[in-house]
């Protein structure tokens, strides 16, 4: 894949399509080889760092410098649900860029990567604001010149977000956001997931969630009801009893509502990309999220016929076949060299 830019596109894509490995066809077998194939996957150690996103409340941050640090892009990369620093494509795209030349910041949100006991509130795909926190830290603490932002499904939601809502009045020091089948309809996602053919993963993610929040009520004694817990059948039945009420939205209508980055995608005003497969099993965006999308000239929107939920498993031609990893590595790379042109 190359990026090029283009008077009156920007960054665009040249023609290389995505074609999947030999075996690994079809949006579920992408899904799940992503998962549970085996990836020798070995980064540099990292510095571990504590950051203060709200008063009192630190979330913890794995980074990967170059030898000059400020003149570098800095990517920060932020996991889906359940996921951590640990979460193989956040090991993928850290390896490819730091390989690229890149700073690499593996940001856990707030009480994943085996942080609970940090924060007494939980995490969801409405706090953009921990995103823009560790951005801050690092432009003040760091002195860095140039940030970019990188997220995966819900995290690509976040990203997005952080983005939108920044709009024309952005840190100068930020240069582009990444997203791979970002969570940007979560209504929509959320139902597509209660579907029959996708309760693999719906009970998958319920099980995590309830097995964290039992280790919430660890850290935290007296603070969560568990018997909110009972009875739930779906994600949407969790955002309603646990995440709406706990984080301060009516319900799970109204938290996908405010949540979505679809309210604010149209105002991303870097250079963006959106990588998604038209099989995903369960992210879904709208005709209107797909309007504004279209019509934001800051956005290059690749849609593939096949890849699943993050995966883009494809054949290892001159790489290891982790398309995605390569394709926002590529663009965060271009983005970059056409703000220094």
């Amino acid at each position: 894949m190359i990026f090029v830019t283009t008077p009156d596109r920007g960054l665009e894509q040249q023609p290389s399509a995505f074609r999947s490995r030999r075996f690994f066809r079809g949006g579920h077998i992408q899904t799940l080889a992503s998962y549970f194939l085996p990836r020798r996957l070995t980064v540099p150690p990292a510095e571990k760092r504590l950051i203060e996103v709200e008063p009192g409340i630190r979330v913890l941050c794995e980074c990967h410098w170059q030898r000059e640090r400020r003149a570098a892009l800095t990517v920060i990369l932020v996991h889906g649900l359940e996921g951590s620093s640990e979460s193989k494509y956040m090991l993928g795209i850290t390896d490819k860029g730091i390989a690229a030349g890149m700073n690499v910041i593996r940001m856990n949100q707030r009480t994943c990567g085996g942080t609970d006991s940090l924060a007494p509130t939980l995490y969801h795909s409405g706090r953009s604001g921990d995103v823009k926190a560790v951005a801050a830290h690092l432009v003040e603490n760091d002195k860095i010149e140039h940030f970019a932002l990188c997220g995966f499904s819900m995290g690509g939601n976040l990203v997005v977000k952080a983005a939108g809502e920044w709009a024309d009045s952005a840190p100068p020091e930020f240069r582009a956001v990444a997203a791979v089948c970002p969570a940007l309809d979560l209504a929509a996602s959320a139902d597509a997931l209660h579907r029959p053919a996708n309760r693999i993963y719906e009970r998958y993610f319920l099980r995590k969630l309830k097995k964290r929040m039992r280790r919430k009520v660890g850290c935290f004694p007296g603070l969560y009801d568990l018997s909110r817990l009972r009875g739930l059948k779906s994600l949407r039945d969790f955002d309603d009893r646990v995440t709406a009420f706990y984080c301060g939205f009516q319900s799970a209508s109204d938290y996908y509502a405010r949540a979505a980055g679809a309210q604010v995608v149209e105002k991303v005003s870097v250079p963006a990309f959106i990588l998604y497969a038209r099989n995903d099993p369960f992210i879904r965006f709208l005709p209107e999220t797909r309007r504004k999308i279209r019509e934001n000239q800051n956005i290059t929107f690749v849609e593939t016929e096949d890849g699943g939920h993050c995966s883009f498993i494809a054949e290892r031609n001159g790489y290891d076949g982790h398309f995605a990893e390569r394709a926002v590595v590529e663009f965060l790379s271009a983005a970059f060299r056409a703000h220094r042109q």
